[in-house]
């Protein structure tokens, strides 16, 4: 086992300090425990609290992928709190209207969350336009699913869980899951047990 752990750094250790080189955020506060390369781009800030987990060894894509977080213009912000843990090829990217991930959230691999359109959504102004954008809050101790897309404005309550696959366009309340796409409420977390396994 020791020496499979020996290899697995040996391979990935070069490769984080690539992704960490093709980094171009200088705005940047923080560093988190980094297991899967980290590319950190873009003219705004990115703030990262203690402990926050990038990557996962034993999850997909964990020797091929890399997490992308982009704080594009000069006034984006990306804030993650202490405790938070990022799977393997999560995509977050923000435009200037925030992303706010609090405390202990886990997201499962391939999550993204954009807090805009990035483009006009009218063909005439489609290239050149003024995109929509909303801040983006995840509260403290949320679960995202494998492969769930959080889209712009929205908020999700503090314990909940959204279900792998989602495509969440509306805000959610805490201490529930969300499913589907568009994801909507399918349950309650009905006692503190069930809020205790949703953490895991």
């Amino acid at each position: 086992m020791r020496g499979a752990t020996r290899l697995r750094d040996a391979i990935q250790i070069p490769r984080v300090w690539k992704y960490r080189a093709l980094s171009t955020c200088r705005n940047v506060t923080g560093s988190g425990i980094v297991h899967q390369p980290v590319l950190l781009l873009g003219s705004g800030a990115i703030r990262i609290g203690r402990d926050v987990r990038f990557g996962w060894p034993t999850s997909p894509q964990f020797h091929t992928g890399y997490i992308h977080l982009e704080a594009s213009g000069p006034e984006a912000l990306i804030e993650v709190g202490d405790g938070a843990e990022i799977n393997n090829n999560a995509y977050i990217k923000s435009e200037g209207a925030g992303i706010f991930i609090a405390q202990r959230a886990l997201l499962g691999s391939n999550v993204q969350i954009l807090d805009s359109d990035f483009h006009d959504l009218h063909p005439d102004r489609r290239r050149g336009g003024q995109p929509a954008m909303a801040a983006v809050h995840l509260d403290e101790n949320v679960f995202i699913g494998d492969g769930a897309r959080i889209l712009k404005g929205v908020t999700i309550g503090s314990d909940s869980v959204v279900g792998a696959g989602s495509v969440v366009t509306r805000s959610v309340p805490a201490g529930v899951i969300a499913a589907g796409n568009p994801a909507r409420v399918v349950r309650e977390l009905r006692d503190a047990a069930d809020r205790a396994v949703s953490a895991r």
